[in-house]
This record gives C-alpha cells, sequence and structure tokens, in this order.
C-alpha cells in the first residue's frame, strides 16, 4: 500500500500545476480561474527510494517496482464553502476520503494571477480552509447526536460509544480546534476514526513560492512555518514551477543539473514524499528477487503478519514466519546469499516488529 493524500487550497494558489507536475500528466488542467478542476483528479506517481536501486543489483532483479504514491487533486474551496458556497460539500466530501491533507498556499507574488481575496497572505487562506472544514465537521456531529441520543437511551452499545467520542470532540470544535485535538485512548480509536472528520486528518502545508525563492523561502513561509510548529504540523517549501519543468525533463542528469542550478538538491517530489511518510508514520519493506526488487509500505507499528497482508491477504490469513534481512546486512554481505553465509538472515514469528529498511521472504501455508 501506500498512501494518498488530497491537494486542497484557494483557487490559484498552485494545486493543479503542482499535481500536474508531480504526476507529470495533464490530467488536471491548469488555468487562471476558479473551479477548473471539477471532479477530482487521481494520479500515482513511484515514491523515490534509492535503497530499492542498490537492493535490485545487488540481486539482479529484472525489474524495479516502487510503492505508490496517489495524489486526489481537489477543486479550490472558497469562504462559505460548508455551507454550499462555490462548489462547496462535494468536495469537503472528496475530503473526508484521503488519508492526508496537502495544503496548498500561495506564498508567491504576481500581478498575472489573481487572488480570491485581492492579496497574497497565506495565513489569512489557511485559516479559510480550515474555519471551512472545521463548520463541516461540526454541523456534521450536531446531526449525528439525536439519534445517537435516541439509540443510546435503548442501550445501543456502539451508539454510546459514539456520543462518548463526541463528547470529547465537540467541544474543542465550538472552540475552534482541530478535532486531532482531542485525547483519544486507544479503544476509542476506531470510533474516532469512523466519524471521518476532517479536521482530525494530518496536514502538511505546502508553501508554493516563485523559482528565485524555492531555495531559501521568504517571509510569508517563515509565517507559514511557525504556524505548522505551532499545531504540530509540517511544512514544505516549494515551487509549482521548477516541478512543472523538472517533470518535463526525462533524463535524471538533466533533471539533478536544472535544479542545482537552481540550488536545489532535490525535487519537491521527495519533499512532499518524505513529509508525507512521517506524516502518517508510514515505512518500507522490500521483497528482493531475480524477478522483481519491490517496496512496500505499512504503518509504523505493524506486525510481520501485517506486512505480509500487504503483499496479499493469503500471505497474512496463512502466515508462519518471515525470513527478515536489514537493509543494512543485506548491503554490507552484498546480498541474500552473503547474509545467509553471516548468519544475518532471521526467522520472524507473528510479533516481530516491522522496521523501516526490513527485506522479507515470507513463509506462509492456505
Amino acid at each position: 500500500m501506500g498512501f494518498n493524500c488530497g491537494i486542497v487550497g484557494l483557487p490559484n494558489v498552485g494545486k493543479s500545476t503542482l499535481f500536474n507536475a508531480l504526476t507529470a500528466t495533464a490530467a488536471a488542467q491548469a488555468a487562471n480561474y476558479p473551479f477548473c478542476t471539477i471532479e477530482p483528479n487521481v494520479g500515482r506517481v513511484g515514491v523515490p527510494d534509492d535503497r530499492l536501486e542498490i537492493l535490485a543489483k545487488f540481486a539482479s532483479s529484472q525489474k524495479i517496482i516502487p510503492t505508490q504514491l496517489e495524489f486526489v487533486d481537489i477543486a479550490g474551496l472558497v469562504r462559505g464553502a460548508s455551507k454550499g458556497e462555490g462548489l462547496g460539500n462535494q468536495f469537503l466530501g472528496h475530503i473526508r476520503s484521503v488519508d492526508a491533507i496537502l495544503h496548498v498556499l500561495r506564498c508567491f507574488e504576481d500581478d498575472d494571477i489573481t487572488h480570491v481575496d485581492g492579496s497574497v497572505d497565506p495565513i489569512r487562506d489557511l485559516t479559510t480552509i480550515e474555519t471551512e472544514l472545521l463548520l463541516a465537521d461540526l454541523e456534521s456531529l450536531e446531526k449525528r447526536i439525536p439519534n445517537l441520543e435516541k439509540r443510546a437511551r435503548g442501550n445501543d452499545k456502539e451508539a454510546k460509544e459514539n456520543l462518548e467520542v463526541i463528547q470529547k470532540v465537540l467541544p474543542l470544535l465550538q472552540e475552534g480546534k482541530p478535532a486531532k485535538a482531542a485525547k483519544i485512548d486507544a479503544t476509542e480509536k476506531s470510533t474516532f476514526e469512523q466519524l471521518q472528520l476532517l479536521t482530525s486528518k494530518p496536514i502538511l502545508y505546502v508553501c508554493n513560492v516563485s523559482e528565485q525563492e524555492a531555495a531559501t523561502g521568504n517571509a510569508y513561509t517563515e509565517k507559514v512555518i511557525a504556524y505548522a510548529k505551532s499545531r504540530g504540523d509540517s511544512a514544505v517549501i516549494i515551487s509549482a514551477a521548477i516541478e512543472a519543468e523538472v517533470s518535463s525533463l526525462n533524463d535524471p542528469a538533466e533533471q539533478q543539473e536544472f535544479l542545482q542550478a537552481l540550488g536545489l538538491k532535490e525535487t519537491g517530489l521527495r519533499q512532499v514524499i518524505r513529509a508525507g511518510y512521517g506524516l502518517l508514520d508510514l515505512l518500507t519493506f522490500f521483497t528482493i528477487g531475480p524477478k522483481e526488487a519491490r517496496a512496500w509500505t505499512v504503518y509504523k507499528g505493524a506486525k510481520a503478519p501485517q506486512a505480509a497482508g500487504a503483499i496479499h491477504t493469503d500471505f497474512e490469513r496463512g502466515f508462519i514466519c518471515a525470513e527478515t534481512i536489514s537493509y543494512k546486512d543485506y548491503v554490507d554481505a552484498q546480498g541474500e546469499q552473503g547474509a545467509k553465509n553471516l548468519g544475518k538472515l532471521r526467522q520472524e514469528g507473528r510479533d516481530y516488529l516491522v522496521s523501516d529498511g526490513d527485506i522479507f521472504h515470507f513463509r506462509f501455508n492456505v
């Protein structure tokens, strides 16, 4: 599995330009007017991981298959979206289906690109969007309460559990705080997730700057980074214009030369992926062989059977053990056989916690 991120923001902040660049497609129409994205566009990209190519060389793998990252380009929201303004609730619904939110903020000046509020102010913009998400959550919970209270009076266990969680979240929303600020017990986590609250999702603020400021940032990005830090969220600085140019270059050497000329070490895509993985507590494991070298993704805290299940549900159902080599041991031993000779291959059972970079061969019986 990978993870999917909904790209949100006000109209004309660079969402569709960024989506097109990240997915290297022209699926989303990037235009200088609101609501040019009428249906949410979905694009999948391979997650770049230098380790995968190194492992493939040792195993002489015929194919390299990275894990996948999915982006969902969601139309620009406007003030009043929670009440149906603009394209309103239709797009708030699209946000509910994603794992995390990439909130694109305009942090550049350009007289040729209009701003719906007439000036550039990313903190005002993010407050506008977050207020709409919060109001939508508030309305959602308030609508559910009467029915849940009725069911709870009839000793409906599920209704009582939902009410207990809602009673933790609702006061925070009423104070203008996101649902993710609620202190949710481990036993309540599943119930909380089933509420599908917009403000419960992790946020990565993407500061879209001009090409000249991609390496340094500016006064706008400083404010966004400080805001994100105060909320326990993350922020990255990228230039959608640069990403668009990089995506048009097919030669990796040309891409690197172009980036270096701008004082950049890597693409914005890599920044987004790295920050996104941290955002969702994800890690990568590998399966390596002569036919293919492949990367897979699981959540931190996953055990060996769950990792097996990421490949195929039968692997998890019939899990026996996982033959495991760490990435470092595999590389130091220059391959699987070398690792075996050095006693670095381990057999791990059902309670083994997956570590980032683990190389697995699963034994199962179905």
